[in-house]
Formats: C-alpha cells, sequence, structure tokens
C-alpha cells in the first residue's frame, strides 16, 4: 500500500477556493485576490500528513499534495510525452511540461533537517529523468483545479529546475520521451493542439509568457 502526503482542504484554504495557476507573489493585491502561495506552503508545511492513497483518492476533504517541476535550460523547455506503455492510462499520449508524482514517507527518511517538500520534488524529478549537470529548483506558484474528480483531490506546487546543460535523458524510456523544445515552438503546438495537454500543463502554457518575464 501507498501513504502520500494530504493536507485537509479547509486546513489549506480560507473561505474560497482558487482555480488554475497562481503565479508566487499574488497576493491580496495581485489578480489571485487573497490567495497566497507562500501561505498554502506553510500551511502544508505546518498542517499535512500521510494518509493511505486509496482513501485520499475517493475523498475531496483531502488534498494529495503534487510537486510539479518545469525542466528548463537557458530559454527552453522540456516537452515530454506520455508513452502507452505508462501505467495512467488517462496520461497516454498526452504532453507535459511538469515532471511531477506524489511525496510518499519516504521524503521524511533521508535528512532530518531536509524540507519534505523539497525533497520529494527532487525524489520525483529525478526518478523520470537524468539531470546530468548541476540544477537549482525556483518555485513559482502552484495548482489547483476542482473541475473535475482527479482535480478535486490534488494540490500541485510547480517549480522550474534550472539546468546548467541541456544534458537532461528520459530514464523510462519505454513509459515517456522528450525534448528541449523554445518557446515559441512551445507556444505553437499549444495553440494548433491544446487538447494533446495535460490539463496542468496547459493552465501552466496560458501565463508562460509572464511567468518568466
Amino acid at each position: 500500500m501507498e501513504f502520500v502526503l494530504v493536507i485537509k482542504r479547509y486546513d489549506l484554504f480560507d473561505r474560497s477556493f482558487p482555480y488554475g495557476f497562481v503565479a508566487r507573489g499574488e497576493g491580496s493585491d495581485g489578480p489571485e485576490a487573497g490567495h497566497s502561495v507562500q501561505r498554502w506552503t506553510d500551511r502544508i508545511r505546518e498542517k499535512s500528513f500521510f494518509i493511505e492513497r486509496r482513501h485520499a483518492e475517493l475523498d475531496s476533504s483531502f488534498k494529495q499534495i503534487i510537486p510539479y517541476t518545469m525542466v528548463m535550460h537557458g530559454d527552453e523547455i522540456l516537452l515530454l510525452k506520455r508513452l502507452d506503455a505508462g501505467g495512467e492510462k488517462r496520461l497516454h499520449g498526452k504532453l507535459s511540461i511538469g515532471v511531477g508524482g506524489h511525496i510518499n514517507p519516504v521524503d521524511t527518511d533521508a535528512d532530518a533537517e531536509a524540507d519534505v517538500l523539497d525533497a520529494g520534488c527532487r525524489r520525483e524529478l529525478e526518478e523520470e529523468i537524468n539531470i546530468r549537470a548541476p540544477y537549482t529548483l525556483e518555485p513559482v506558484g502552484a495548482i489547483n483545479d476542482d473541475a473535475s474528480d482527479v482535480g478535486s483531490v490534488h494540490f500541485g506546487l510547480v517549480n522550474i529546475a534550472h539546468c546548467e546543460t541541456a544534458d537532461v535523458v528520459i530514464r523510462e524510456t519505454h513509459m515517456m520521451e522528450g525534448s528541449f523544445v523554445s518557446r515559441s515552438t512551445l507556444a505553437d503546438i499549444a495553440a494548433k493542439e491544446p487538447e494533446r495537454f495535460e490539463t496542468w500543463s496547459t493552465l501552466i502554457i496560458a501565463r508562460l509568457d509572464e511567468l518568466l518575464a
């Protein structure tokens, strides 16, 4: 059985629930009035806990915390395609600009001083791809999408992994393929074939120029 990091919905949010991508730094004076990525992140660190994933998937009173990381080298973004051998059928053939997954108890074991959100993010990133150069993680926002059953039980913490070189390879090539593309190429694909992208990637791409300005 798998245990995943969750927080109770009423511990995470105030009176209203955000929709879509909220950039870090947006607050009471920003376009997402009253929403604060830093406040949500602080609450997750203070009030999150682990429960069985099979229970969390069926109960929207819990939000499962998902690090979702864009990989960049300079101005290029790693564009991923989920292949049919992947375990999640809903994602087969979908394009993504994010590497993501659940935070598990193992992320608290490696270093007692480590931050569980950072540890979980790096583990998920390094399980799916091999970054053969130094990289830094930059928290840039959060995603909440209660419009679907899947989205209603997840909350994304969005990061950018800034890589010093483009020496990045996919580990499980039977499940995923990918390559770096320019922002203009990504925008063209998203404009012409938006249905090919995962929902979370679509939400980020809509704000990408603003996010990377």
